[in-house]
């Protein structure tokens, strides 16, 4: 199944989803870091990080779950996108409750309550990314189930069954 929202010939979700994942994890990094050193700036960059995480995970989920449309209904990659998709929205909520507790405090210092969403929601990325891992890696959604290891630049006009195949796959250059 070949992903249906591309730009200059890349599938978008898969682009848009690094946002959130290095802003998320950014967060947790200064969470982490500020626990050891209560450098006074830290929460207010875990804050940030947060707050650009939670749009670009709601970006990322639209084109996503326009992916996961085109999925044919009743198969295992169905099922398993519900549950990628489902599970990064929890993603995404658990960092918004963070998100919301740091900001109604004072220079945005997180409370044990706060950290623990930040935490958990992580804990439920990990295995959202999984998932993701399953649909693209091991049941090719979002491939173009053409191409091959010669298969012409996305940018071209031409299609990627266009060059190779097995026979060609090992060319020396």
């Amino acid at each position: 199944m070949e992903s249906k929202t591309k730009f200059f010939g890349h599938p978008v979700h898969p682009m848009l989803i690094v946002i959130p994942l290095g802003m998320f994890v950014g967060a947790i990094v200064c969470d982490t870091l500020y626990l050891f050193t209560e450098n006074p700036m830290l929460p207010g960059v875990a804050f940030f990080n947060i707050s650009v995480g939670i749009i670009g995970g709601l970006l990322a989920a639209v084109f996503g779950f326009l992916d996961w449309l085109a999925i044919p209904k009743n198969t295992r990659a169905s099922y398993i996108g519900a549950w990628h998709g489902a599970g990064n929205v929890l993603v995404v909520v658990l960092f918004a409750i963070s998100w919301w507790l740091r900001s109604t405090s004072v220079n945005f210092m997180a409370s044990n309550v706060a950290f623990t969403f930040s935490y958990l929601a992580i804990g439920v990325g990990l295995i959202t990314a999984w998932l993701g891992g399953e649909l693209v890696f091991r049941l090719n959604v979002g491939v173009d189930r053409d191409a091959n290891l010669d298969a012409p630049n996305s940018l071209s006009s031409k299609p990627a069954g266009t060059y190779g195949g097995p026979a060609h796959s090992h060319r020396t250059r």
